[in-house]
């Protein structure tokens, strides 16, 4: 196995003599031995050939890096490294985003399954689109047009807070210009909630693609942290942070549409809170409103009842 470090590559785009495929699908694991083979086969199987599969374990303490390395020995695509320290999910997909030289990348969870058409289809969708700066597939199709849709900062701002909403996305759902994700500076560190404050940034900033949906088998296991309250908590903190960017001059928003928008915000917020009530959690509630830190008079001006469209956040929808 690799320690902690990658294959030298040089500017020109070419490691060890070999030219540097187009796409480097980023598989993190951690303590995922009964997945992570079905995980690789699944990327391995791609119809789309010009990619290679980068594994950076993050020090796991089962087999998954001894699995990982039968594959690195057997298939030249599969590239690993292993942490010498634990890292904790984001700040290893951030270390492992770092360590990628090609155009394009994709992460891949280390549990998922990513069907044979998947890169295929977001590739090619991708590079048709200059304008584009990475590229969103979900578990359903996108309302309100035909994919692939391009959205400006404005429609995908749109989508989120005035229709149906795309930040709760994972980050196996993206294909990013490897340039564009490093301008933003990837992740933010916000717990198990990162990805959601990483979207809003990422929609902020530049422009993305809506593909094709249902690419890949987003697995629910009960080694997930789900519905722990550590990922609620997080997730209120991810609001507030989101909030902030919902109320700073970087918005995409203006106007009407904003003030729409801070209302739908605050609604989702407490029916979040209501849900954790409903389910016999009154601490839950309590402690997931307080990390929100809104303010008194945020909730007095913009707790209203939402307003929303599956039109929103396509280009031809005019609020």
């Amino acid at each position: 196995m690799d320690p902690e470090h990658s294959r030298p590559r040089s500017a020109a785009g070419v490691a060890d003599g070999v030219t540097v495929p187009l796409v480097t699908v980023v598989v993190t694991a951690y303590n995922r031995e009964q997945y992570i083979a079905a995980a690789i086969e699944s990327v391995l199987a791609q119809t789309f050939a010009d990619f290679e599969l980068l594994i950076v374990d993050d020090a796991s303490i089962d087999a998954t890096a001894e699995i990982a390395d039968g594959y690195a020995r057997r298939d030249r695509r599969v590239r690993l490294v292993v942490n010498e320290r634990n890292r904790g999910q984001f700040p290893n997909r951030n270390h492992a985003a770092g360590l990628v030289a090609t155009p394009l990348f994709k992460f891949h969870d280390s549990d998922d399954v990513m069907y044979a058409h998947c890169l295929q289809v977001m590739v090619a969708a991708l590079e048709s689109e200059p304008h584009a700066d990475f590229a969103l597939s979900g578990s359903r199709s996108w309302p309100g047009g035909p994919s692939p849709m391009l959205l400006t900062p404005r429609l995908a701002y749109q989508r989120e807070f005035l229709g149906s909403g795309m930040f709760q996305l994972g980050p196996a759902c993206g294909l990013f210009r490897s340039e564009f994700f490093r301008s933003i500076g990837g992740f933010p560190v916000a717990g198990t909630a990162s990805d959601y404050v990483f979207w809003a940034k990422a929609c902020s900033t530049g422009n993305v693609l809506l593909v094709a949906a249902d690419l890949f088998y987003y697995r629910v296991h009960p080694g997930q942290e789900l519905a722990s309250e550590r990922t609620l908590l997080d997730t209120a903190a991810a609001r507030r942070q989101v909030w902030r960017m919902l109320n700073s001059a970087d918005c995409p928003l203006r106007g009407d549409e904003l003030e729409q928008a801070k209302r739908n915000f605050m609604f989702t917020v407490l029916r979040e809170a209501w849900y954790q009530l409903r389910d016999g959690r009154p601490r839950s509630a309590a402690a997931y409103l307080a990390h929100t830190s809104f303010g008194v008079n945020a909730w007095l001006r913009y707790l209203r009842m939402p307003r929303r469209s599956t039109m929103a956040g396509t280009p031809v929808w005019s609020a």
